[in-house]
């Protein structure tokens, strides 16, 4: 019997050892994962737990890259991310769900409210953290706080979907029509310049009478030709003012050329000319894509209340054929744009990090419909303005662009192309400024030097400077003029 007594004895002691233990371990573990029935996760931050008076709240959320996603039986993302630094900036435990119906919140036919939004009309959850767009129809439901990511809507394709034919005059690309007009205005007047210069400067010709000047117009243009071509060619210059100009010009070309170089180089490898869909009404005008967006999305509603032609036409396409264009899940609208001849219109930030995941995929320029990511609660709840206050702190310590550049970083960001466009006169206007500056100085060059020989000719004829100076002017510029006056005067004496 004393036997017995001590065996039950021991048996309860060693029972209640082994829960204190037990309590003990669940204590100390800073973040747990319990599953319940109810298939909701419950995240515990620190080692304060609900029961020691810490609020708990329930999330839905939605699996979206990288948003939230499932991996080896828990979720992460750029929203848990978010959400445990909220926690553990507001202090509460939380418990996520991801939504019933796979929907972001729009009204059904019956008029209630889908999705995240109907869950927290429900009281089914407390608040919504996923990528979830600001609305003004939302707004009048629900609360939200201050937008976590700013977006807009955007046209995801496929690079080799439909191909545009390369000009025939595809070489001029790299530089807009107004920067080959002001090339094509430069080159004109410098060679103007090196004619006139040759003719006034004495040192390329003394005798104007007896020399002959090899600075013909026609001589300018080919020489201004050849240095376009980084080739010398003839007549070479003598007179230091022509000599000015003509290593002004050659400096000139130099870094033009370099400029064409490198821009028709970036031309080539961008493949913005296989895009030819680069806005919403170049999305409407062509046939060969199909294209739609998410079925029930705020994006979809954009072009429904949008009073713009263009955006009433795309609303109007996708209504006729929304059980063929729209689509339900994100992952299905991109694996669809791989897959066929399909676009995509949507959020685009999220197109973005499909463009980088998928190299074969690229976002059309034109982004519209500025607006922002934000979580929503039940109106007048008192989490509002705690999780606005703290997406604010998040965003001014830096964190919230920690979180992106971390969630959108992949491998094949660093394939995706640079946006190429034409050179504009703007990015050359310093060179065309050292190019007329170089044009003035040798025109002032070759008049100091017909100054000089004036002054000198005027003091042994004891005449006036101006006056041959004058003199000599005239004498250059209609040397042809002169010479034949003067030929045919011979021609009289003779006979």
């Amino acid at each position: 019997m004393a036997k017995g007594l001590h065996f039950v004895f021991y048996v309860i002691t060693t029972t209640l050892l082994l829960r204190e233990s037990s309590q003990a371990g669940e204590k100390n573990e800073p973040k747990m994962l319990a599953a319940s029935k109810s298939g909701f996760v419950l995240y515990r931050v620190g080692s304060r737990g609900p029961e020691e008076g810490l609020p708990t709240l329930t999330v839905t959320t939605i699996l979206e890259d990288p948003y939230v996603m499932v991996r080896s039986a828990e979720l992460e993302g750029y929203c848990i991310d978010l959400l445990k630094a909220l926690a553990a900036m507001l202090h509460f435990s939380y418990r996520v769900k991801v939504v019933g119906d796979g929907q972001y919140g729009a009204v059904s036919s019956s008029g209630n409210w889908t999705g995240m939004i109907g869950e927290i009309l429900r009281q089914e959850a407390d608040i919504a953290v996923a990528p979830l767009t600001v609305t003004s129809a939302r707004e009048e439901v629900v609360s939200f706080t201050t937008p976590f990511l700013q977006t807009g809507i955007g046209i995801l394709l496929r690079k080799d979907t439909i191909s545009q034919e390369v000009s025939f005059f595809h070489f001029l690309a790299p530089f807009s029509k107004e920067t080959w007009t002001g090339l094509l205005f430069a080159y004109v007047l410098t060679c103007f310049c090196l004619f006139l210069v040759a003719r006034l400067s004495p040192c390329e010709w003394n005798e104007p009478k007896n020399e002959e000047n090899h600075f013909t117009f026609l001589n300018s243009l080919w020489f201004g030709a050849g240095a376009l071509a980084l080739q010398g060619v003839t007549p070479r210059p003598k007179a230091l003012s022509v000599r000015v100009i003509a290593a002004v010009w050659w400096l000139f070309t130099i870094a033009l050329l370099a400029a064409y170089i490198a821009n028709f180089t970036a031309l080539l490898s961008s493949g913005s000319e296989q895009l030819p869909v680069q806005t919403f009404e170049d999305l409407v005008k062509q046939r060969k894509l199909e294209f739609g967006t998410l079925e029930g999305s705020s994006t979809f509603y954009y072009f429904k209340n949008s009073k713009n032609p263009i955006h009433q036409m795309i609303y109007e396409y996708m209504d006729k054929r929304r059980d063929h264009v729209l689509v339900k899940t994100y992952q299905e609208a991109v694996q669809r744009v791989m897959d066929s001849n399909y676009a995509f219109i949507g959020e685009s930030i999220s197109q973005d990090l499909a463009a980088a995941r998928h190299c074969n995929l690229i976002r059309a320029p034109e982004v519209i419909g500025a607006r922002g990511f934000g979580i929503a609660t039940a109106q007048a709840s008192r989490w509002t303005k705690q999780l606005s206050v703290a997406v604010l702190k998040l965003r001014e310590s830096g964190d919230l662009d920690y979180l992106r550049n971390k969630w959108w970083e992949t491998s094949c960001l660093h394939k995706s192309r640079e946006r190429w466009s034409a050179l504009q006169p703007q990015a050359l206007g310093g060179l065309f400024l050292t190019l007329a500056i170089g044009l003035a100085l040798g025109v002032l060059a070759a008049v100091a030097e017909l100054s000089n020989k004036s002054r000198r000719a005027a003091g042994h004829a004891k005449k006036s400077c101006c006056s041959v100076f004058t003199e000599e002017i005239c004498t250059r510029l209609r040397i042809k003029e002169n010479t034949r006056q003067s030929q045919e005067a011979s021609g009289r004496a003779n006979a």
